[in-house]
């Protein structure tokens, strides 16, 4: 039988445990935690296209001088094309951003298409980007299983900003995987601070 006084013996040992431990038992993320860092180089792979199958991309090898890559779940799904990409296209900022590439765990095919939904006369210099053996995103660490709604693994929602030497400078990914807050174009492209600055 626990009676008060062994109740109150095993409080200040659980008190005393370590808060890293706590902290890490306390992140209720469904994904790990994404393994692309400040200083990593870009994956240097041919598994990329744009607008058709045979049209080959490497990001590596193509993003000289700084740059943005922006992560999405699926192109068409409502928070990628309501405000995620959107908030990056009519930024006044984005020309400060260098070359800029969406990629997604699509085919080309869907990529174009909705490359001329979000940007008709492509006036945003956006290029976007198939991802379809998900290779490049899985190189970066960023994959989650998404079978139950996209029926395969998709692509985590990030922002990678890349530097002059084709290396990660920052890495901005949502912490579920989904969400729109910490890779949105006002805190990568530095608008909230911008805006105070007025």
């Amino acid at each position: 039988m626990l009676t008060t006084r062994s109740l109150t013996n095993a409080i200040p040992r659980l008190a005393s445990t370590s808060r890293v431990s706590i902290a890490g038992r306390a992140g209720f993320h469904s994904t790990r935690p994404a393994l692309v860092k400040v200083g990593d180089s870009i994956p240097d792979l041919e598994v990329l296209t744009e607008d058709s199958p045979g049209n080959i991309v490497n990001l590596a090898k193509i993003l000289t001088g700084k740059g943005l890559i922006i992560g999405v779940p699926a192109a068409f799904s409502p928070s990628c094309s309501n405000s995620h990409i959107p908030g990056y296209i009519n930024s006044r900022h984005l020309k400060d951003a260098g070359q800029v590439f969406v990629v997604s765990v699509n085919d080309p095919f869907v990529m174009k298409a909705w490359a001329s939904t979000l940007d008709p006369d492509s006036s945003s210099g956006i290029r976007f980007l198939a991802d379809p053996s998900s290779k490049f995103t899985s190189a970066l660490d960023l994959l989650f299983d998404g079978s139950s709604i996209f029926g395969n693994e998709r692509s985590k929602r990030y922002a990678i900003v890349v530097d002059e030497d084709g290396k990660v400078k920052e890495a901005h990914v949502e912490p579920d995987g989904t969400g729109v807050d910490v890779s949105t174009a006002e805190k990568v492209l530095g608008l909230e601070k911008a805006e105070a600055d007025w």
